[in-house]
């Protein structure tokens, strides 16, 4: 049996590793030995960890012999992201320069992940920088899409959704400053979740200093992708846990007990002003359906304008990687992050110091018309991306193609520069490549988004396992 226990969610292995009908050492091999056969093809496991991970199966099976009190992802294989502090491994970012920067301590996902219970059996493939919808880096390499290598598997946690996908591990950590979760899960097929700022305590040890304000503190969050929404909701109980080395965490309550069903749906399947592929639409209106089917109250109306939340993610980003990150790209980075960057640049306004402050006052001025809107319909069925995934290097062809990316990513962007929760979860196919939607709710309100997830899931009968073979 445990040759193919990888098959199974996270769930369903921390039950049985808990009732004792297989061990945490059994869960950890059959994951490692599926990242063996499968990894070779498709590159989303950056640095496999069979020697710390065994040796924490077999302390987790000690535990639970002893009679101690276990967490909910007890001896449960996950993955976590190449960008952010774990122990004894490097936090590389992609980037060759930082190949041998080893991290003395854990960050917060890293820590809170561990204290659950979890096997960390590899870290995942990061874009250079983890600045590029496109999951590819000069010292890692590229990471491939599991159902059609022509395309992106998303970025920058593409390595995250790509191992999930097909079976590495049942739950991978991952990050969204402007998509970097929704958008891998969208293009894999599989789901991810974007908590609201302040639910997982994030901070990297190793930075010499602090990230920018704007498009990284109040806009970058820590949260999991899994193939299935429960999974989510376990990987969220577990990552949210206090630290107080995060001065954005904050102790909202998470409560999975709220009904859900009667909750208003606000139905956006096209945005104005923006040209949306005809499978989007028809993938958002059939999501609509089946949470009416479930009892959800559904209303199709607009959210307050996503262009003007999705423009002031671009301005703060610039602005700020101009003081800061791109000295840093132009000094250690490669081709195709130094062109991708280019081409962000020149698609920004340049803010001055007053355009700066304006801008960071008009943050606050769209965040209140925005909760405003979800007090009155509680979540939001949107897009996750305009468009199905994109060819992979679709970034790297000028100026006009990086506008046609940012529009066809607002969906991801606009929610995100606002601190919001947002789900992204499969619905189909579409010509060979997966597609889903994506639920925003208000602030702390994930428990929302996964039911109504969870309801999509259940009528769209998706199989997010890729059983690729060696």
């Amino acid at each position: 049996m445990s040759t193919e226990l990888w098959r199974l969610s996270a769930v369903e292995l921390a039950r049985l590793i808990a009732t004792r009908e297989i061990s945490s050492v059994e869960a950890a091999e059959s994951c490692l030995l599926r990242t063996r056969t499968v990894n070779p093809r498709i590159n989303a496991v950056a640095e496999v960890l069979a020697a710390s991970a065994m040796a924490a199966a077999l302390e987790a099976d000690a535990a639970l012999a002893r009679g101690e009190r276990i967490g909910p992802l007890h001896g449960v294989p996950v993955t976590t992201k190449i960008n952010v502090d774990q122990a004894g491994c490097a936090t590389t970012n992609g980037v060759r320069a930082y190949r041998d920067a080893i991290a003395q301590s854990d960050s917060p996902p890293v820590a809170n992940l561990r204290k659950a219970g979890a096997i960390i059996i590899g870290r995942t493939n990061t874009a250079e920088f983890a600045y590029r919808w496109f999951t590819d880096n000069a010292l890692h390499g590229r990471t491939l899409n599991p159902y059609d290598p022509s395309r992106t598997p998303g970025g920058s946690s593409g390595g995250a959704a790509a191992a999930v996908a097909v079976g590495m591990g049942p739950i991978a950590h991952a990050n969204d400053q402007g998509g970097s979760i929704r958008y891998p899960a969208y293009a894999c097929g599989v789901t991810g979740l974007r908590p609201s700022l302040g639910r997982v305590p994030a901070f990297n040890p190793s930075l010499p200093k602090e990230r920018p304000l704007g498009s990284i503190q109040l806009a970058s969050v820590q949260g999991p992708i899994a193939r299935h929404v429960a999974d989510l909701r376990l990987a969220l109980k577990a990552l949210s846990a206090p630290d107080v080395r995060d001065v954005w965490w904050t102790p909202a309550p998470l409560n999975f007990d709220t009904p859900a069903l009667g909750t208003k749906v606000a139905v956006c399947a096209e945005l104005p002003g923006y040209r949306v592929d005809p499978a989007v639409t028809t993938a958002v209106r059939q999501a609509a359906r089946w949470l009416e089917d479930a009892g959800y109250v559904v209303e199709e109306t607009a959210p307050p304008p996503v262009r003007d939340a999705a423009d002031l993610w671009l301005a703060l980003s610039m602005t700020e990687s101009r003081a800061g990150m791109l000295p840093t790209v132009q000094e250690f980075g490669g081709e195709s992050i130094k062109r991708a960057f280019a081409s962000f640049y020149r698609n920004a306004p340049e803010l001055d110091l007053l355009g700066y402050v304006d801008a960071l006052s008009r943050r606050s001025t769209l965040l209140r018309a925005w909760l405003a809107f979800l007090e009155r319909h509680p979540l939001l069925l949107m897009p996750v991306s305009l468009q199905r995934p994109f060819p992979i290097d679709a970034d790297q062809h000028g100026d006009a193609a990086m506008r046609e990316l940012l529009d066809a990513q607002a969906p991801l962007i606009a929610p995100a520069i606002l601190g919001l929760p947002g789900l992204s979860v499969p619905t189909g196919m579409t010509e060979g490549v997966p597609i889903g939607v994506q639920l925003v709710a208000g602030r702390y309100q994930e428990p929302l988004c996964l039911a109504a997830g969870e309801a999509i899931e259940q009528r769209a009968s998706w199989n997010a396992l890729v059983d690729l073979p060696a």
